[in-house]
């Protein structure tokens, strides 16, 4: 084969990667602005909305993984030696997705999503206490745009007010360590064997998290309240949020991240809070402000930064 050919090969195989980790990112962030109707509109519980899409997020990547991953699915399952890492990572998978859906409720799916992008510092700031260093001048810089970001967000630009919640802020701020902890956990798993069966058998873990943690829930209240749903909120929960929003947006954006590399992947995820953004404020018309759109520019400009001499 000509080294042109095989260069035509490789260049479609990135472009193939690029666009289907945008996709992916895309995707989550959709499925941010579908939570927030369903949060907002139908008054679903976030641990209700949690339970309902990791269960069938689990259920359609359980199956994939079944017919695509069969040997690889296998020795996940039979391995003892890193199930205590499967389980913490099921569990951090479990928690993501809970204080996600609290964060949306208690603010808006655009911000929430900004708010869960910290999560790049944390991981940074975690890799340079392991490495015993301090953070290099781009990764400083970035942290200042981090910050940078939050405080628009919460004050809107005026120091003597939180313009949100400022208990929606705290579970931003936690879903962002929610998220590092699903990040950080399972490098070991993933070193070993692909990703997609690695997040199939995470996933079933969470989901029987929140099965349990829900089903606790009633039995505390003596009461399973369980939302009516007209065919669009049933299509919002089902398709956009736990088809679409969590199993599909997994396995594209892991999938596109196996071939463009973490630092491309992490650019590109970028697009989960702009797409959040830009659906809730043409879709759902939930009112953005100029300090929002600027928060979610330093985000994107802290994730460069942060990412920038990664390998």
């Amino acid at each position: 084969m000509h080294v042109s050919e095989l260069n035509r090969i490789s260049n479609s195989r990135m472009v193939k990667g690029i666009a289907t980790a945008l996709l992916g990112a895309l995707l989550w962030g959709f499925s941010g602005a579908c939570a927030q109707i369903v949060l907002s509109e139908y008054g679903m519980s976030p641990f209700f909305v949690t339970v309902v899409r990791a269960c069938i997020a689990a259920v359609i990547l359980i199956v994939f993984a079944s017919f695509r991953y069969h040997s690889e699915l296998k020795e996940i399952v039979a391995c003892k030696q890193l199930r205590s890492c499967l389980v913490l990572f099921g569990i951090g998978l479990y928690l993501s997705q809970s204080t996600f859906a609290i964060s949306v409720a208690y603010t808006n799916a655009g911000t929430a999503t900004v708010l869960q992008s910290l999560a790049t510092v944390f991981v940074m700031g975690i890799a340079c206490v392991s490495a015993r260093r301090l953070p290099k001048a781009f990764e400083a810089l970035g942290l200042l745009f981090a910050l940078a970001s939050t405080w628009l967000i919460a004050t809107q630009g005026d120091p003597t007010q939180f313009a949100i919640d400022p208990a929606g802020l705290l579970w931003g701020i936690i879903n962002a360590l929610s998220v590092t902890l699903y990040i950080m956990i399972p490098r070991k798993l993933y070193d070993r064997w692909p990703s997609i069966p690695v997040i199939a058998c995470g996933l079933c873990i969470a989901a029987v998290v929140a099965a349990l943690l829900f089903g606790g829930e009633c039995l505390i209240t003596g009461r399973m309240v369980i939302p009516a749903l007209d065919w669009y909120g049933a299509a919002v929960l089902i398709v956009g949020i736990g088809a679409l929003g969590t199993a599909c947006a997994f396995a594209m954006y892991l999938y596109g991240v196996a071939i463009v590399g973490s630092v491309r992947g992490s650019l590109l995820g970028t697009a989960e809070p702009a797409s959040a953004m830009v659906l809730t404020a043409c879709w759902l018309g939930t009112a953005v402000s100029g300090a929002d759109w600027l928060g979610l520019i330093f985000m994107v400009v802290m994730v460069v930064l942060v990412t920038r001499q990664s390998s």
